[in-house]
């Protein structure tokens, strides 16, 4: 079985158990010490330098994975921006970085198994890839879940381990350790500072990878962001306090040899703990931080060469997802991969080739959110905005091409390599499959150059997809609507000057204003967004609240009257609905995500036979609200609504912010207000939070 989506299933914890599983490993376990022969004790200051430097790309990344939630994080992103060829680029570069640093990942938890147990670190990492690789099949869920085991106890020791090691530097002489093992603070100059930087910077960037998976996350524009955030500030913490720790506690010399510096430190404070329990709890945090490397390592990278064949890149089999939930041909062509480069290759040597690249994925993806900005697409809808655009981008650009240079000549030129092999792939396996061009071809519009519309069809189904936003009054807007009856034989300019009417009798709108920018949609006809339904929306300048007109001809419409120009062209389809929608000017993404959930609810197979039976306009308005949002009560002194009767609307209470927002009193439409006294035998429509609608219901025994 074939499914074309996989399963949102994955919460804040999850984002933020891979974003902080996918950094921790050699960045702190190993290189601490190697970094220090660098640039000396300056090493913690590297390792802050490299956490700030990594803001620019982690807002770019956030931002481009709210509005494009899906599967192939850097390689769709720089696919739907900058184009299919540098999507290319950016996705086999990804795929293969990802890769390296998983296999490194597990060679180095088999480094770390080893100080107490004989073991092949080799075979070591062969299994615990074919292990991790079988998890990612079974599910995704089910991979998280370990996920979040090996993150929380890396966490927890961690925090455990850096408490214990500032209390030991605090009960010394702080002053007199500053001086002695601090001093000088650039062994290197300022050169060799910098090039540290480089070389710790890439500790952080198993952040961005998070993007990967954006499609599988539930409420991504919350939970993306903010589970990027909580991670990035948790590596810092951990990477700046822990190094710290090691240079004001180790012998300098010592240190810059060590390989094993967290567990050379450990054993210096705590040996409090049984022996040798100091030793045993380092290994433990190790092993886990390896393991959750490798582990979202895995899962992250399948998710590339699944997007890419969905694409038509890549072989389609790798787009498959199979009746587990999950790409497994993906998956198995990433494992084995991993299997290949652990078997061919020295997996360190290697893996350090790929930071330059990673760098170069850095700045497409800063140039992207540019690209996206500048390309005005309507649709672009991210649920969260970088702060200082296109300062920060243009700042992430800068240093990531300086820091490229700090890699060397073969870190170069192996992405170089990378990027040749891939345009190769591209012009002759993938490019007359490719239609597609990006956003960026709607910067060259601006400039009188062609556009590429499908990608505006492709993140309208993105809003879709995404729902609402918490903010969006689409059940108030609904709750409000006027309704409108008309017969078959009407003329839709009269229909269009009559739902205009309403709309400006709301807003204080000349009439005629309406009806021009009605009147003038693309082609000048209503857009068919369902069997029986068509749409008609306009944005005003002024600042006003959205305003909705539901219009119902219940015998049916024929859809050549929409046209100013006869024609027979028409569909020849029977409308019964006609929807009018109009928005501000300012708020482009919530006029669009009405849009692409008014267009879902009359999607549904029962809408057109829910509406035309319909007997009132608060049945009429039901039908496109979202049941579990939604409560319509009569009041009546035999039961539990009789509390209300006789109470202004301001003194009743209801859970959470639940509103009011019709009332119908002896067949008349009455609009509440906060002196409203309610009566018997009012109808009231009540909407809210699903959890309040829930808790109203049972109060009401309903």
């Amino acid at each position: 079985m074939k499914h074309d989506k996989l399963a949102k299933e994955l919460g804040l914890s999850d984002v933020y158990a891979i974003a902080t599983g996918a950094m921790f490993s050699s960045g702190f376990f190993l290189l601490p010490g190697l970094a220090a022969a660098e640039t000396g004790p300056s090493v913690v200051l590297a390792y802050l330098v490299s956490g700030i430097i990594v803001l620019p790309t982690m807002f770019s990344v956030a931002e481009l994975a709210t509005a494009l939630p899906r599967s192939g994080g850097t390689y769709y992103i720089i696919d739907r921006s900058l184009g299919p060829m540098l999507g290319t680029i950016g996705g086999f570069g990804s795929w293969l970085a990802l890769v390296l640093k998983s296999a490194f990942a597990l060679i180095g938890m088999g480094a770390y198994i080893s100080i107490f147990y004989e073991v092949d670190i080799l075979y070591v990492a062969i299994f615990l890839t074919i292990v991790f690789g079988v998890l990612n099949v079974v599910g995704a869920k089910e991979t998280t879940w370990l996920q979040k085991v090996l993150v929380a106890a890396l966490v927890t020791i961690m925090f455990f381990y850096i408490i214990q090691g500032v209390f030991e530097i605090f009960s010394m002489d702080v002053f007199a350790v500053a001086e002695k093992q601090f001093t000088p603070f650039f062994t290197e100059g300022v050169l060799g500072f910098f090039a540290t930087v480089g070389m710790v910077f890439v500790s952080y960037a198993g952040l961005t990878k998070v993007a990967s998976i954006a499609e599988e996350v539930k409420n991504p524009d919350r939970n993306i962001p903010l589970g990027m955030f909580l991670a990035i500030g948790t590596a810092v913490i951990v990477y700046v306090v822990g190094v710290y720790i090691m240079v004001a506690l180790l012998d300098p010399v010592a240190f810059r040899e060590d390989l094993t510096p967290v567990a050379t430190a450990g054993e210096v404070f705590l040996d409090w703990l049984p022996e040798p329990g100091g030793l045993i709890l380092v290994v433990i945090a190790a092993v886990a931080a390896f393991a959750s490397t490798g582990n979202a390592g895995i899962m992250s990278a399948s998710r590339y060469p699944m997007a890419m064949a969905r694409d038509k890149l890549m072989n389609r089999h790798f787009a498959t997802v199979g009746k587990l939930g999950t790409p497994h041909w993906s998956i198995l062509g990433t494992v084995m991969l991993m299997l290949f480069f652990l078997l061919a290759f020295n997996v360190a040597e290697v893996a350090k080739l790929a930071s330059a690249f990673q760098l170069l994925l850095f700045a497409l993806l800063n140039l992207a959110v540019i690209v996206m900005r500048e390309s005005r697409i309507e649709e672009y809808d991210p649920g969260f905005k970088s702060p200082w655009y296109p300062w920060v981008q243009i700042a992430g650009i800068i240093l990531s091409i300086i820091l490229i240079f700090e890699m060397g000549v073969l870190s170069i030129l192996f992405t170089l390599a990378v990027s040749v092999a891939s345009i190769v792939w591209y012009k002759y396996y993938a490019e007359g499959k490719v239609e597609r061009q990006g956003a960026i071809y709607h910067v060259h519009a601006r400039l009188g150059e062609f556009k590429d519309h499908g990608l505006e069809g492709e993140m309208r189904t993105i809003l879709r997809e995404k729902g609402l936003r918490q903010e969006d009054p689409y059940e108030e807007l609904v709750s409000r609507a006027d309704v409108l009856e008309f017969s078959p034989d009407t003329e839709y300019d009269t229909i269009i000057r009559e739902a205009s009417n309403k709309i400006a009798s709301k807003l204080g709108t000349p009439v005629d204003e309406l009806v021009e920018m009605f009147s003038h949609t693309d082609d000048n006809i209503a857009i068919p967004i369902a069997k029986g339904v068509t749409l008609n929306h306009a944005r005003i300048e002024k600042k006003v609240s959205p305003e909705l007109v539901l219009v119902r001809i219940k015998e049916g419409y024929s859809d050549k009257k929409l046209k100013k120009e006869k024609s027979d062209s028409s569909s020849g389809e029977k409308l019964h609905s006609i929807i009018f929608f109009i928005s501000p000017q300012e708020n482009t993404g919530q006029h669009l995500r009405i849009l692409a959930h008014i267009a879902e609810m009359v999607g549904s197979k029962s809408f057109l036979e829910r509406w035309c039976r319909a007997e009132s306009e608060e049945e009429l308005r039901e039908v496109l609200l979202r049941d579990e949002r939604f409560i319509r009560i009569t009041l009546n002194p035999d039961d539990n609504t009789q509390q209300y009767i006789g109470k202004m609307i301001k003194e009743v209470s209801f859970p959470g912010q639940s509103l009011i927002t019709i009332i119908r009193r002896n067949g008349e439409i009455k609009i509440p207000h906060g002196i409203t006294v309610l009566q018997e035998g009012d109808e009231l429509s009540i909407i809210g939070e699903i959890e309040d609608i829930k808790e109203l219901k049972t109060m009401l025994k309903q």
